[in-house]
This record gives C-alpha cells, structure tokens and sequence, in this order.
C-alpha cells in the first residue's frame, strides 16, 4: 500500500512517500481502508522530537474509511462498515484519567496511509451527515474538545465561554461546540480573517488576541476559557472571568512556563483544570452530540499523501482556520 513514512530526519524533512506491506489485523483489531485522514499538531511534536536514528514509522492519529478486514474475535464490526477511528486508545471511561494517553500515529503506524489497523472497539459509525473529509477532521479535534468544554469545564446553557487563538481543530470545535450547547462565545485570534471566519460561523463576539479584552468586552464576564495558547494570553484571565470561573488547559502553543497570581486564583476562587484527549466513552457522547445537532467540521484544505510535506507546512505556517485533510 501507499503510506507517508517519517524517517531519517527529525521534523517535517523526514517525510516521504513510500510502499510498505499491508497491514494485517490481530485478534480483536480490524482493517480500515481509508478514505481520509486528518492532521493535527501531535504529528508535528512527534516528528520534531524523533533524532532520526528511530524505526520509520507512519504518522498520523484521524482517520475514515471502510472496513476491508477483520481479525479474529471480533464482533460488531463486519468488512463494508463505514468507521470513524477514535485515536485514543485503551481508555475506555471519562474518570479513568491516564497519565499520558496512548494514542494511534506515534509510536504505532498511523492514518496517513491507504489502511491502518486498529482495535475494533476504536470503532464508531461514520456520521451519515458528512463527508469523507469532514469525517477524517472530526476525532482528535472534537474529542479533546468535548472534554475540554463539557467533561471538565462543565459548560451549561447560557454561559459565556471564551475561546483564545481561534482557528486551529480544537479552537474550532470548541466554538461550534459551545454554540450548540446554547452558550455565548467570544474568541480571540491575531488574524482578522480568522476573527471574520469565526462570527460566520455562530462566534458572539471576536478580540483581536493583542487587545485589552476586558475592556472590549465592556465589562462581560466569562464563566469558562478553553485555552490552548497558554503563557501569551493567561494574564488576561483573571480580568475577564467572573469570581468562580473556570479555565480548562488543552495545550501551550506559547510555552510551558506559566505564572499564576495566586491571590487572584483564591480570592475570586478561580478553577484551573488540564486536559488532553478524551475518553471512548466521550467520544461516543460526542458523535452523538455531533449527530444530535447536525455539527459539520470546517475542512481548510485538503492534500494528497503525495504532498502531505506542504499540508504540514501549511500547519506550521497557522495560515488555516479549521482542519487539513488528507486523501489517498
């Protein structure tokens, strides 16, 4: 089969296209032959901190195809079923925390080729609502977060949550997902065409990320932030969230170096939680959540696997507002 391998190099010039046997499914795992796979920027970490000397492996997490092989054991899933791979693997329930969640593409070979094998209860109906590439762009993304913004932020109807830097998956899907819960969304991105991209679709309010935003938001305040950017923007926290808020954590596009005025953080009793991924159990609450309100992903682009180097390229560059698909 055809496959995008890393290789040889650490980042994204360890990529190339390649031939490598087919993969076969063991006990209780099946074959999905995909019709798309979706990018995220897990892939990029994984390929920056491999020194080259590493066994080549194919990267990539999202993925939805069709069912070409079953191992055996398995029951439920039959060859022609059309799937949605849930990439987090091994935790099954939301309290069931680990500490590092296993997740397909890295070590394991992942969806950036014509098939993978995955475990069969990994599995869920693709959504008959969207498309190939949209359904390649929902698993990653919108699991993290649907934990982020219901599981652990506990965002109820009428709230106002507040989504910094705007425009990658998680960004995204926490927009549309707020929206769909009933509540009010304000975002932030550094880019007007993405603050443009996020009013169309449903956004409340959208700050330019340099702004003072307690003073454009003229003295609102928000009862949830769910915050991938991390130290660039967590000053601005405690003047915008109401005595109670919460901030959930999924990432730290910024840095990993945080300063946190404690005094604020106690007296105005803020809650600050971490995040990544989600759980089987989530996931199957999201694609119902998902179905429930006829959500659709934004698909920024889509490739090849073919020039999969230039759909990464466009990644780091941050110039896409939603996801970037690639097709095989």
């Amino acid at each position: 089969m055809r496959a995008v391998i890393h290789h040889g190099q650490p980042g994204t010039s360890g990529l190339r296209p390649a031939e490598v046997a087919d993969p076969e499914p063991r006990t209780g795992w099946v074959r999905v032959r995909l019709r798309a796979a979706g990018l995220n920027h897990r892939d990029l970490f994984l390929m920056d901190e491999r020194t080259g000397a590493e066994a080549p492996f194919v990267p990539g997490s999202d993925g939805a195809g069709i069912v070409d092989a079953v191992g055996e054991g398995v029951s439920g899933v039959r060859e022609g079923d059309e799937v949605l791979i849930n990439p987090a693997l091994g935790w099954e329930h939301a309290h069931d925390t680990p500490v590092v969640p296993e997740i397909l593409g890295g070590p394991a070979d992942g969806t950036l080729a014509e098939c993978v094998v995955v475990p069969a209860c990994n599995l869920a109906r693709k959504p008959a609502h969207l498309s190939w590439p949209e359904a390649a762009a929902l698993p990653m993304g919108a699991l993290t977060a649907y934990r982020a913004v219901f599981t652990r932020g506990g965002l109820r109807r009428g709230e106002h949550l507040l989504v910094p830097g705007v425009g990658g998956g998680v960004g995204g899907w926490a927009l549309l997902l707020g929206k769909a819960a009933g509540a009010r969304v304000t975002v932030t991105s550094r880019k007007a065409d993405k603050r443009d991209h996020a009013v169309r679709l449903g956004a409340d309010r959208a700050l330019d990320t340099a702004a003072d935003w307690a003073a454009e938001l003229g003295g609102a305040s928000v009862d949830l932030v769910v915050d991938g950017v991390g130290p660039a923007v967590f000053g601005q926290y405690p003047k915008v969230l109401r005595p109670g808020g919460r901030v959930v954590l999924f990432g730290a596009t910024t840095g990993t170096d945080l300063h946190v005025p404690l005094r604020e953080l106690f007296f105005h009793q803020f809650s600050l939680l971490g995040t990544s991924m989600g759980s089987a159990e989530e996931f199957r609450q999201m694609l119902a959540f998902v179905e429930q309100h006829r959500i659709r992903p934004v698909v920024d682009s889509v490739y090849t696997l073919e020039n999969v180097a230039e759909a990464y390229e466009q990644m780091v560059a941050g110039t896409q507002f939603g996801n970037i698909v690639v097709v095989p």
